[in-house]
């Protein structure tokens, strides 16, 4: 699989539309878009982890499963298609959290496509980004990522 986008770039800076509004930001979901994925895809989730965050796991800025099999692309600043449904991200708010780490810090920012062998992955809000995680590896068939770093001025 592939994942690219129009307004990302792999180890550039994020812009500053698509950070979360405490750096600065519009909390904007960027366009993304996948190709290459295995004809028995059910679904696809997207997920965007920090890894450098300063706390063990790392952060969870965005986790959004269900969606169908026959999208290829994300729209910004759009909801997600019909049927779509993004999870509690470590912000504790549901949808897209963008990047905002400590004053002066560069964290990468990993997005990641998945491809699933399920149409509807079987989670809930009791479950943890980190759950949610182990979840989409058991049922993977294929994955990529986009891995852009953001520098936070706030």
């Amino acid at each position: 699989m592939r994942l690219f986008s129009d307004q990302l770039t792999q180890g550039e800076q994020i812009p500053l539309i698509y950070a979360e509004s405490g750096a600065g930001g519009r909390n904007v979901v960027p366009h993304l878009e996948w190709s290459d994925a295995p004809e028995e895809t059910a679904s696809f989730a997207l997920t965007v982890w920090d890894p450098d965050a300063p706390m063990d796991g790392g952060f969870w800025h965005w986790l959004a499963v269900d969606i169908p099999a026959d999208v290829r692309s994300t729209v910004p600043a759009a909801p997600l298609p019909a049927g779509s449904m993004e999870l509690v991200n470590d912000y504790g708010y549901r949808g897209y959290g963008g990047p905002n780490p400590p004053h002066g810090e560069t964290h990468r920012y990993i997005f990641t496509v998945w491809a699933l062998d399920i149409a509807l992955l079987p989670v809930d809000d009791e479950l943890k980004p980190a759950e949610v995680e182990k979840l989409l590896t058991a049922h993977a068939l294929d994955r990529a990522t986009l891995t852009p770093v953001f520098t936070s001025t706030n």
